[in-house]
């Protein structure tokens, strides 16, 4: 057996999920090994939807400008009932929300974070499958099976599964992964199609029977490229898959299945039926059938062994969240991990992920099952709020033991995402930043409002406090002095930042990296402030 590799954390999976952990944790300096089983990406446009969240976060790294150089922008939905049009929706969301919704297919997506995990010298270990694995106080031990059909034993500190609904490392934990699956089998398929329907709306249309069921569908989502679109639609039966797929997943039936792929023809046929327009498809890139379940798990960590994404949760791709939320569920893991390995980390920091993520899980996937049996008016709430909560901007952690508790009043609440804002002025710059610029590319933030002499004792609090992971800025009413802090000065000139957050006084805001308000000062306080890190962090020296 080859010679034993050390790793801080192994990562096995090499879609969005795992090449964001990845990326994620060598950001931060942790060393990482990422391995997948496939040679090499797969050239489909599975998950496509790209959501302002996931653009914030992306922001937050620096990774947003290409992601959507390569995207498409998703204005809005149309939907027809028999020909006849029924909706059209704009995707709108409120002014301080910097990005709105995208298209980019699952490819683009891997080889944008592929990029990225490669500008700090690591690369996908392909066509290398993890066969088991042990763990004990101390690290996992994974046995791999390499390209070359040898066997290689590896140690890491802690080990995450992003491997998808057929998940190893969550069979390898016993985990329950309770739910049920979808009796219906749809086509995917990423072609051209020549309609003149407006750019960037996706389409769904359907057909309603005379007892008034629907019984044909047609849902289209746009691509970059002229006329392209990934288009699902309900299986033939002479391209069903069912048998097959129980058999071979033992009922877990998920995602893109094995036999005849659709042609042309066949959805070219569907397009006859369905189109609210005459309309020719061409160019096929790429099609299969696809199958889908609606599964969680009992919890989404186990000792030094986490699952996340598929691995975690499945369920409809209604409102494309799946791909999104398991993007998330590697960020809140990979800054916790990070803090860990450094020796930097509450003992109780990792038991977080799944006190935090689980619970969104399973929204997301009642919330899909919901909508794809009933579709999104099933929602009881305005479509405002329908809309945010669709964009991923409702996530939050209230309760969480790492966050304060949420207090009452307005503005976001402790445990909330952080709301962006513009019109910060600097002493240098010529033009206004927003708040989001001042997060980019740093980890655990102090926000300090309005000219305080203690704003400098907070500032040694909180690197003190977090073993120096935290930074600190102040924020300056219209009005205030400037240089009284000691600490890089913005200029709240509009008000926009003390309008969005609720202040009229002295306040300090801890902002977490990955984005979410864990404690509001008001007054600020040093005592207070020590209190609520020593949640996260544990003094003492690196290891």
């Amino acid at each position: 057996m080859a010679h034993t590799y050390a790793t801080d954390v192994l990562v096995v999976g090499a879609g969005p999920v795992g090449l964001t952990a990845a990326a994620e944790l060598r950001r931060r300096g942790v060393s990482c090994r990422i391995v997948d089983r496939l040679p090499a990406r797969l050239p489909f446009a599975k998950a496509v939807g790209i959501q302002p969240r996931t653009l914030e976060l992306w922001d937050r790294t620096g990774l947003a400008r290409a992601a959507m150089e390569a995207a498409v922008p998703m204005r809005g939905q149309l939907a027809y009932l028999n020909g006849a049009e029924q909706l059209r929706l704009d995707f709108r969301l409120p002014p301080e929300v910097p990005y709105g919704f995208a298209a980019l297919p699952q490819y683009e997506t891997e080889r944008i974070l592929d990029e990225f995990l490669a500008r700090f010298g690591t690369a996908v270990e392909r066509g290398t499958e993890l066969v088991s694995f042990a763990q004990d106080a101390d690290g996992v031990t994974g046995r791999l099976l390499t390209p070359s059909g040898a066997e290689e034993e590896v140690r890491a500190r802690y080990l995450v599964g992003c491997d998808g609904a057929h998940s190893i490392v969550r069979k390898g934990l016993g985990l329950s992964y309770e739910g049920g699956a979808f009796p219906e089998e749809f086509m995917l398929a990423d072609v051209e199609v020549d309609w003149d329907l407006p750019h960037g709306y996706a389409v769904r249309s359907m057909h309603r029977d005379a007892a008034g069921a629907i019984d044909d569908v047609l849902v289209c989502i746009p691509l970059p490229g002229r006329g392209r679109y990934r288009v699902s639609m309900l299986v033939p039966p002479e391209l069903s898959t069912a048998q097959q797929a129980d058999a071979v997943f033992g009922g877990v039936a998920h995602g893109l299945q094995t036999g005849r792929a659709p042609a042309l023809p066949d959805i070219q046929t569907v397009l006859d039926r369905l189109s609210p327009q005459p309309a020719n498809a061409s160019n096929i890139r790429w099609a299969s059938v696809f199958r889908i379940s609606h599964r969680i798990v009992d919890r989404y960590a186990d000792g030094r062994v986490f699952v996340a994404g598929d691995a975690a949760h499945i369920h409809p791709p209604t409102g494309a969240q799946g791909m999104n939320t398991g993007i998330q569920d590697a960020w809140n893991l990979a800054w916790k991990l990070a803090l860990a390995v450094d020796g930097r980390a509450h003992p109780g920091l990792l038991a977080s992920y799944d006190t935090e993520r689980r619970p969104v899980g399973e929204e997301v996937v009642g919330r899909t099952v919901r909508h794809a049996e009933a579709g999104v008016q099933a929602d009881p709430d305005d479509p405002e709020t329908v809309m945010l909560r669709e964009a991923q901007l409702l996530v939050a952690y209230r309760g969480s033991p790492i966050v304060d508790p949420p207090g009452e009043g307005p503005g976001p609440r402790r445990g909330d995402r952080a709301p962006d804002c513009g019109g910060l002025t600097g002493p240098i710059a010529a033009y206004p930043l927003r708040l989001y610029d001042l997060l980019r590319e740093r980890g655990h933030v102090l926000l300090v409002y309005a000219s305080d002499p203690g704003a400098g004792q907070l500032a040694r609090t909180a690197r003190e406090s977090s073993a120096g992971r935290m930074e600190a800025c102040a924020i300056l009413g219209p009005d205030a002095p400037a240089e009284t802090t000691g600490l890089p000065e913005y200029r709240d000139t509009g008000g926009e930042f003390a309008r969005v957050y609720a202040v009229d006084g002295p306040a300090a805001f801890v902002i977490r990296p990955d984005g979410y308000l864990a404690a509001r000062l008001a007054p600020p306080d040093p005592q207070a402030l020590a209190a609520h890190l020593a949640t996260t962090f544990a003094p003492g020296s690196a290891r």
